[in-house]
């Protein structure tokens, strides 16, 4: 029974699309065709016309000068739409056959707007941006699967292994405390990017924020640094505060994910008894929030990537993250109508600045 219903939709598909597919040099005939005749029948009766009230003395006497008049009209409309229509319509045919490769996966085919002008220049333009947005996500696709397989494979490898070391009576306390430590911690790793990956898979699917309240935002980001105490406590950070007392509307529970992530990016590369600056500003209609560490720095292709997913800049500290922090955090201030700046320059240290606008209360 599902066979059939399945052939008996393809055939009612099939109809359709025949039923569909006229072509617009044919349309483009005929609505010439239409014009002319008109032009034609008008012209011929008007020509009677004036014969019978004797305004004009006829060139040619005889019953078919009408019926002529019509066969030169139509043989005028067939050469003027084979010349000009063919030309017109050859871009729209090319544009659908692209599409049809578009279609089937194919996203390298794009198309020259020299010949063309007008809506068909338009058509091709947005076709080639088309074309171009979606070999972008589709190259964004492949990398990020390809990120998230080794990203999650690596943790589950690791584990795998020194749970087998385990298995060995020779072990000595000391190294059986050390695998065990190990192994929780590539676990708790492997939770964290679970939730991170899930938590930004909800956010990239969400178009506007629901949860909003008024709330302190500097109390927040001291709360956020609090949380944060054993990280920084355990590089001997000083901590530079200057939080400007300040009401923001928003979500408080969501905001909380990009001041962490912040915080715990710039902890992470802040050199041992470094310096920790953070805060945060009214300028005009935004609210500023600075957090900056006075690490190693990046370059400028680092910064160009710094916010794409599983990416990392520095390899050496690969093992303490997953490259999706700073990737959460953008996605939450793009949902907040704001932006995140990265100033950055090797060995001069980081400063990552997050303009949110005031908003109130509707």
């Amino acid at each position: 029974m599902k066979r059939r219903r399945n052939g008996k939709g393809d055939s009612h598909r099939k109809r359709r699309n025949s039923g569909a597919n006229v072509s617009l040099s044919s349309l483009l005939i005929f609505f010439v065709l239409a014009i002319l005749i008109n032009a034609g029948l008008m012209t011929s009766s008007s020509y009677m016309l004036m014969l019978r009230m004797g305004i004009m003395q006829p060139l040619m006497r005889f019953a078919l000068w009408p019926l002529l008049l019509v066969l030169l009209c139509i043989l005028f409309a067939v050469l003027l739409a084979a010349s000009f229509g063919g030309r017109q319509i050859r871009p729209i045919h090319k544009v659908n056959n692209a599409m049809k490769k578009v279609s089937q996966g194919d996203f390298s085919i794009r198309l020259s707007e020299e010949d063309s002008v007008g809506e068909i220049r338009e058509l091709i333009t947005s076709y080639n941006h088309m074309a171009e947005e979606l070999s972008s996500i589709e190259l964004f696709r492949t990398d990020f699967i390809n990120n998230f397989s080794h990203e999650f494979k690596t943790p589950i490898v690791s584990i795998r292994g020194f749970a087998k070391q385990l298995e060995r009576d020779d072990l000595t306390d000391a190294q059986r405390k050390e695998y065990t430590r190990i192994i929780v911690s590539e676990s708790e790793r492997l939770a964290n990017m679970s939730a991170n990956v899930l938590l930004l898979t909800k956010l990239e699917n969400q178009q506007i924020i629901t949860n909003k309240k008024h709330y302190s935002l500097d109390e927040q980001l001291r709360n956020c640094i609090l949380l944060m105490e054993k990280q920084w406590s355990e590089k001997e950070l000083e901590l530079r505060l200057e939080l400007d007392e300040l009401s923001y509307f928003g979500d408080e529970e969501m905001m909380s994910h990009i001041w962490v992530n912040l915080l715990n990016n710039a902890i992470k590369f802040s050199p041992q008894g470094g310096v920790l600056e953070v805060s945060c500003m009214q300028v005009q209609s935004f609210i500023v929030v600075q957090v900056t560490d006075h690490g190693e720095g990046m370059d400028a292709g680092t910064q160009a990537r710094i916010f794409e997913k599983f990416y990392q800049g520095d390899t050496a500290h690969a093992t303490e993250g997953n490259g999706l922090g700073l990737s959460l955090a953008k996605r939450i201030v793009d949902l907040c109508g704001g932006k995140v700046a990265v100033d950055s320059a090797p060995g001069q240290g980081t400063t990552f600045s997050v303009y949110l606008p005031v908003e109130e209360e509707e």
